[in-house]
């Protein structure tokens, strides 16, 4: 986002400012990274659903992300509303257990 962005947002009322910028930052070069994308879902109501993961493929048009859980996920480039490359989860250290017993 450039400072032209930044300057055309602020000069726009607070009732007709986006309340987020929608962009898609990722391309082709990304598969292998975590990513959020954010994405129309096929139903009527034409909202929008986001998932993260890791991009697996890009390919014709066709993204494949890998949840944590292992689904894959597969999203349409023409319905990308927004995504960006995120950082890996973050590895959480189990916490030390208070001593039991006798050891006091």
């Amino acid at each position: 986002m450039g400072q032209d962005d930044d300057a055309s947002t602020a000069q726009l009322p607070p009732s007709v400012r986006p309340a987020a910028l929608l962009i898609v930052r990722i391309t082709e070069q990304d598969v292998g990274r975590r990513v959020t994308i954010r994405h129309r879902i096929a139903e009527p109501s034409a909202s929008l659903t986001d998932v993260v993961g890791h991009l697996r493929t890009w390919s014709n048009g066709l993204l494949v992300v890998e949840r944590h859980t292992g689904e894959q996920v597969e999203i349409a480039e023409v319905d990308m509303v927004a995504a960006k490359v995120v950082p890996e989860k973050a590895v959480r250290r189990p916490r030390p257990q208070p001593p039991t017993g006798g050891d006091i």
